[in-house]
């Protein structure tokens, strides 16, 4: 458009604003809402995958050991595993060890009742604890130790070596398939959305057109250009969705600035993380859906119900 038509357009639009404030309005709530819950998917699907960062990060093979098994025998094995290429990784746990992390991690008095019922005795084996470099390889590392007859020699049960290998089977694993539907989810809503949108923009403009068809009629026969007849559609349908985007960008925001603390003070466990860069990679692709849409959007309605 030409400069003295981007005026015309703007002023254009804002006494249209003004006339039809109730279709206006419902154009602009449905980009919001549409991209708003764009956003939340998003930022969603950011956090999950930072908590099962979280998760995999935690993910460990614990190998109990026999009390009779030598300390050099110990110390040879768990030098074997750290050289395996999954492995990050060997620590030993001692006996004394265990028994301390089993009573600061159930600490309630059912506990500390059956620590003081052991009498000074410690059932609870020493064991290797093997911290990964991929969680999604934990299942064939730890059944490579099942396997291992060295480990057979050292186990606690030299007749059940599988069962002395203990680590999180399948958590990481579902989490991971849980994480796979919900971005498949996220990606069919975010297209939805975009396209409820899209088409609510352009029945806004088609009604916007037919309510001023006999003006426009007038426009040609004056001889006024295409170009300067689009201007203020164009400019109305990117006007809603730029609003649109922006309250939806807005209302993300709040929730960032104010709803994600409580969760990471309420819900200390989970790794609620979600980078300032992902934050403001989201608020600009919003901005430019909201764009993109309202330009498309206006662009086909005038293509199919104004005929120029």
């Amino acid at each position: 458009m030409a400069p003295s038509n981007i005026g015309y357009s703007l002023r254009e639009c804002g006494h249209h604003f003004r006339r039809n404030w109730t279709t206006v309005l419902g154009a602009v709530v449905t980009i919001f809402l549409s991209l708003f819950i764009i956003g939340i998917f998003v930022l969603g699907s950011a956090m999950l995958n930072s908590m099962i960062g979280g998760v995999e990060d935690q993910v460990t093979i614990q190998a109990f050991l026999s009390d009779e098994a030598g300390q050099d025998d110990v110390e040879d094995y768990q030098a074997t595993i750290e050289s395996w290429d999954n492995v990050e990784s060997v620590s030993y746990k001692s006996k004394d060890e265990a028994l301390e992390e089993f009573r600061t991690s159930m600490s309630n008095r059912n506990a500390a009742d059956a620590v003081t019922a052991l009498d000074g005795e410690n059932p609870l084996p020493a064991s290797l604890v093997i911290r990964v470099v991929d969680a999604q390889e934990v299942d064939a590392t730890a059944q490579r130790i099942m396997d291992d007859p060295a480990f057979a020699d050292i186990c606690d049960d030299p007749d059940n070596p599988a069962g002395d290998v203990q680590y999180g089977q399948g958590t990481v694993e579902r989490l991971l398939s849980v994480a796979g539907y919900i971005r498949i989810a996220a990606v069919a809503l975010v297209i939805l959305l975009t396209f409820v949108a899209f088409v609510f923009i352009n029945n806004t403009i088609r009604l916007a057109i037919t309510a001023r068809r006999r003006e426009i009629g007038i426009m040609r026969l004056v001889g006024a250009s295409n170009g300067f007849i689009r201007g203020p559609f164009i400019t109305e349908g990117t006007v809603e969705a730029i609003i649109g985007a922006l309250l939806a960008i807005a209302a993300l925001a709040a929730g960032y600035y104010t709803l994600l603390p409580e969760l990471q003070q309420n819900l200390s466990f989970l790794a609620f993380e979600i980078s300032p860069a992902t934050l403001y990679v989201t608020f600009a692709a919003l901005l430019a859906i909201g764009i993109i849409i309202g330009l498309f959007g206006s662009a086909i309605a005038m293509r199919r119900y104004l005929k120029v």
